[in-house]
């Protein structure tokens, strides 16, 4: 039985993993890092140690397939994880400049991406979503962006973005079709914000 739940620390090994396996523009990215838990670190892990705003996991009968993670405050979010998460990151993985996919993840780690702040003005909040193959589908995307939205509408928030790959065409047009629009490009990626207000 598929079910949505609060994520919590003890799901964090279950959200690394659907991190690793959705990391490639949607598709698995496993075989292209040789440390496993890289694209956790920088996209997932913060989130969920952190545990404000919205925090959802998708669980299945294989554990943890899929996750919403947001924050309602980009700018105070990122302040928090260059104080709190990365610094111990730091120390444990040293720059990497041999081209690899790890090297690039561990460029993110000491220098992280920063969100501009006439767009953090506007869309204050922002998301991270991935699904595996096996909970696609569903309608279960919808249904965690709807209660992502609900709940930040509540909390008086009046709007959100994310990132996306351009390769994600299916994950673009999933984002069009619930309100998003495109607001920034990025190198080999979209920005895309919905208002709340």
């Amino acid at each position: 039985m598929t079910r949505i739940e609060r994520a919590g620390i003890a799901d964090m090994a279950g959200v690394y993993r659907a991190c690793l396996r959705t990391g490639e523009a949607g598709e698995d990215a496993t075989e292209l890092y040789r440390d496993p838990d890289l694209l956790g670190h920088v996209y997932a892990g913060p989130y969920v140690a952190r545990g404000v705003g919205t925090q959802l996991v998708v669980v299945d009968e294989t554990g943890v397939a899929g996750y919403l993670l947001s924050a309602d405050d980009t700018a105070d979010f990122e302040e928090w994880a260059e104080r709190t998460w990365y610094p111990p990151l730091r120390a444990r993985y040293p720059r990497l400049d041999d081209g690899s996919k790890d090297a690039e993840v561990i460029g993110l780690i000491h220098a992280p991406e920063r969100t501009p702040p006439e767009l953090a003005a506007e869309y204050p909040a922002h998301l991270h979503i991935d699904l595996m193959p096996q909970v696609r589908g569903l309608g279960l995307g919808r249904i965690l962006i709807d209660q992502l939205v609900s709940e930040l509408r509540q909390r008086g928030v009046g709007g959100v973005h994310l990132g996306v790959d351009v390769a994600n065409r299916n994950g673009i047009g999933f984002y069009e079709h619930l309100g998003f629009r495109e607001i920034a490009r990025e190198p080999g990626g979209l920005l895309m914000g919905l208002r709340l207000d």
